[in-house]
């Protein structure tokens, strides 16, 4: 059978990382690349990461972009320090891949590439701010008829953000990149919002657990997670896009409609705004996850780190 080819769009902190690691543990995948936005870390730190998790999973032949910097409008964004200043915990690794292992391309063009060197046959993951997925239909607006399918984490059901009261992390770093995404892109969309990932969390035990198996790959996600925020829950964000785009059947439950993002509002720039009415007579439709198959998910996870 044929492998699902994937294009991953990241900016890659630790929830990143676990995603990625997910995505590279499942047999049926192929990562065609791994394109890199600013988010979590600087666009350096996020570059940085990549390389570090395909190490780790020695998977150094996947080839690694850098993309954009900053968002499209280039606003000056808080730091965002969740996952440390690196987007890795602060775990430095003094051995870790330099940055000259880097594909010379940039990231919105070798996206644009791939898609068309591999039409109607690539599910392209965006698991960070959507600013390279922006650029690259603005460049060719034909791409998204070319996408099999489109997978991002990010936006929210029901106007609950963790960026601001109203907007997502990913959403709110570039609302007009998610906005050109949600509007251009007219393939299949499938949405992993933050409400669809903090209802479908995991528990504390079964994190340690899985950051406990004797692999090298458990020591790494350790060792990144060790000076953050412990939780009583644990939501690996990122992961339940990836394990969408892997597994189909892991959406248990979904809402189909169509979707925008509220650019202009004082306290809402930046929150997914959903059609569920259908009063704007959109014709492309989101998928929308609600509910997640765990123990499917639980599997794909565990996976990651064996």
């Amino acid at each position: 059978m044929a492998k699902k080819l994937l294009l991953v769009d990241v900016d890659c902190g630790v929830d990143d990382a676990q995603a990625l690691m997910m995505a590279l543990a499942a047999p049926e995948v192929q990562i065609l690349g791994i394109t890199c936005c600013f988010g979590n870390s600087t666009i350096e730190h996020v570059c940085r990461n990549v390389l570090r998790v395909l190490k780790v999973c020695n998977r150094m032949e996947i080839p690694v972009f850098r993309g954009v910097s900053h968002s499209l409008l280039c606003e000056k964004n808080p730091p965002f320090a969740h996952f440390g200043g690196d987007g890795l915990g602060d775990a430095g690794d003094p051995n870790s891949p330099g940055l000259v292992l880097l594909q010379k391309e940039h990231a919105v063009h070798a996206m644009i590439r791939l898609i068309n060197e591999h039409q109607h046959q690539i599910s392209l993951v965006a698991l960070g701010p959507l600013t390279n997925v922006a650029m690259a239909v603005k460049l060719d607006p034909s791409i998204p008829q070319k996408i099999k399918k489109l997978f991002i984490m990010g936006g929210n059901l029901e106007g609950r953000g963790n960026r601001t009261p109203c907007a997502e992390f990913n959403f709110c770093l570039d609302p007009e990149a998610a906005y050109i995404v949600l509007n251009d892109y007219t393939c299949p969309t499938y949405i992993a919002t933050l409400e669809f990932a903090l209802g479908n969390k995991l528990t504390k035990d079964y994190f340690e657990k899985w950051v406990n198996q004797d692999t090298e790959k458990a020591k790494f996600m350790k060792t990144i997670t060790m000076k953050l925020q412990q939780k009583d829950d644990f939501v690996s964000y990122d992961s339940y896009a990836v394990a969408a785009a892997i597994d189909g059947t892991i959406i248990a439950d979904y809402l189909e409609c169509a979707v925008n993002v509220e650019l202009q509002g004082l306290y809402t720039r930046g929150m997914m705004v959903l059609d569920v009415s259908d009063k704007w007579k959109k014709k492309h439709k989101a998928i929308l996850m609600k509910k997640a198959d765990l123990e499917k998910f639980k599997q794909r996870l565990w996976a990651a780190l064996a």
